[in-house]
């Protein structure tokens, strides 16, 4: 099916892949840095993006509307407040750039113009040559960090000591929320195949870019009312 790879790699970062590997990274490990990063996670958008997952896959399976109703429900609230929280990102998609381990694919859609970047996941990427008590420890911080455990994680990442990188996860707030409310719509008027492909293009949205790139696109501090 052409959906599996982007519905593959939205699942990676969100849910069960230990860790990937990269043949060659030269960022060097700063634990600070890379703490910061962790901090720039959108819980809400995490957390709807697992709801997305899991009404495609209720859809998909079983054809089950009233099944599958709750999570998008749920998804539309915690893409609501994430809309009003401060991680997000303001960019034009062409000024992101994919990460190599995670290039967009050809049903990718891109969006046009200035737009809100939910970051709604990550995970660390490493050399294939690195130890493998490392790669386990790498391992081990990437599922403290689908825990939402960044502090265990960070720590734990202490541990390698050699280059890695962190991949971020970046969903276009706006067209997400539309496709999921489409997704609702269909799926509240038992139409589990429209509601799929709602949720599909959701997924394929989501494009996967650098720790770097997220420093540079970083949200300005608020600024002080004007009396």
């Amino acid at each position: 099916m052409k959906f599996i790879p982007a519905v593959a790699a939205i699942s990676s970062i969100l849910c069960a892949t230990p860790f990937a590997s990269a043949d060659s990274l030269h960022t060097h490990w700063e634990k600070f840095k890379a703490h910061r990063a962790f901090h720039h996670l959108s819980a809400d958008g995490q957390r709807a993006f697992q709801d997305i997952l899991k009404a495609r896959d209720i859809l998909q399976t079983t054809g089950k509307t009233e099944a599958a109703i709750p999570a998008l429900y749920d998804a539309q609230k915690r893409l609501a407040a994430a809309e009003k929280a401060d991680k997000k990102f303001q960019a034009a998609e062409n000024d992101l750039h994919p990460a190599p381990q995670h290039p967009v694919i050809a049903n990718h859609q891109p969006v046009v113009g200035q737009t809100d970047w939910l970051p709604v996941g990550g995970e660390f990427v490493v050399s294939e040559t690195l130890a493998p008590e490392k790669k386990a420890a790498v391992a081990t911080a990437n599922a403290q960090l689908k825990s939402g455990n960044t502090d265990q994680a960070a720590q734990t990442m202490q541990v390698v000591g050699a280059d890695a990188d962190f991949i971020m996860a970046l969903a276009p707030l706006t067209p997400v929320q539309g496709a999921v409310y489409r997704a609702t719509v269909f799926t509240e008027g038992h139409n589990p195949q429209e509601a799929v492909a709602a949720l599909t293009q959701a997924l394929e949205s989501v494009v996967f870019v650098s720790e770097s790139t997220i420093e540079t696109l970083a949200p300005a501090a608020p600024t002080a009312a004007k009396k």
